[in-house]
């Protein structure tokens, strides 16, 4: 019996990404969910993420686990653990597979499938129905009762998208909540930094008037982090923020981070794509950022992914270039 993890990989329109196999595969062409085996000496939680990682080039964060499924395709045996995770990268950089869709829940069970994947869709499918039963009330404690101790633990605890928004709207209520998921971000615990900075993007998309004083904050901090997780939550954060309200050096600390972020050969798909728009948004304050944002994107159409060449193309668009 082979162990194998999967990924249930769900986006910010609770949509679920799916990845199809190639030709030259025991299963040519069949859809999965993405995953791989398990290494010796790994544990199940290390071995998905890193999966992901690999084989994406996406970062996630795992919100909860499904039962095994355990199936016979006659030439192996395989164990398949599946992993509820949540991920605000939305463009997977493909290095096995050769298609990838983000489907609806209800469209799960409407495509081609590998045989052991069946079960996990299904088994998804009645995961999300419970997790909506069940979820919390947003107004169950008040925010000011909740000691340090507790609220590491909550943080901790926060394993879905509804638990994070009912954090955002309690930090929008209380002041020391925001206050703490500001310093949890952080935190050198990755798990905590990731969830605290994860649940401050939440606060954005609801409530983006409560986090523009801490814009400054955030861009001054960009430099020091070692959190990818982070980084990302902090630049989607700033891409969808009014930054007129920084001053004109911290304008600058923010276009040459950008810049930076766009020529390394190790940002992430989504840090790119946060970067362009950033900059973007700049260029409309400084034109001269115009020509060197250009050329910038111009050099990145011999990126692999579609989606940055994508995304450059619409930029391009905006400044009024070519394609």
């Amino acid at each position: 019996m082979i162990d194998v993890t999967c990924a249930i990989i769900r986006n910010e329109d609770d949509e679920i990404l799916v990845v199809q196999r190639g030709e030259k595969t025991d299963h040519p062409f069949m859809w999965e969910f993405p995953g791989g085996k398990l290494n010796e000496d790994e544990s199940e939680e290390d071995c998905i993420i890193r999966e992901i990682s690999e084989e994406l080039t996406m970062n996630i964060v795992i919100c909860g686990r499904l039962p095994a499924v355990e199936h016979d395709y006659g030439h192996n045996q395989i164990r398949l653990i599946p992993f509820v995770c949540d991920t605000l990268d939305d463009i997977p950089f493909l290095t096995e597979h050769v298609a990838f869709k983000w489907l609806a829940p209800g469209e799960l069970l409407n495509i081609g499938f590998s045989e052991a994947d069946i079960p996990v869709a299904e088994e998804y499918l009645e995961y999300i129905n419970f997790e909506e039963d069940s979820a919390p009330e947003i107004r169950t404690a008040p925010a000011e009762s909740v000691r340090e101790a507790d609220f590491v633990l909550m943080l901790e605890n926060t394993h879905g998208r509804k638990e994070a928004e009912w954090l955002a709207e309690m930090a929008a209520e209380k002041e020391d909540i925001l206050s703490r998921l500001i310093n949890f971000s952080f935190s050198a615990d990755n798990k905590l930094s990731s969830k605290a900075s994860w649940s401050l993007s939440k606060i954005h998309d609801k409530h983006p008037v409560i986090l523009a004083r801490f814009i400054p904050v955030i861009i001054g901090s960009l430099d020091r982090l070692n959190n990818e997780s982070v980084r990302r939550s902090f630049m989607k954060i700033i891409s969808l923020s009014d930054i007129t309200v920084v001053n004109r050096k911290q304008q600058g600390i923010l276009a040459d981070y950008c810049f930076r972020m766009l020529r390394s050969g190790f940002s992430s798909i989504a840090v790119k794509a946060y970067s362009m728009e950033i900059i973007y948004r700049l260029a409309q304050v400084y034109p001269e950022l115009t020509g060197e944002l250009a050329a910038t994107i111009n050099l990145l159409q011999d990126e692999k992914s579609a989606g940055i060449i994508a995304k450059g193309r619409i930029i391009l668009k905006r400044l009024g270039g070519s394609s």
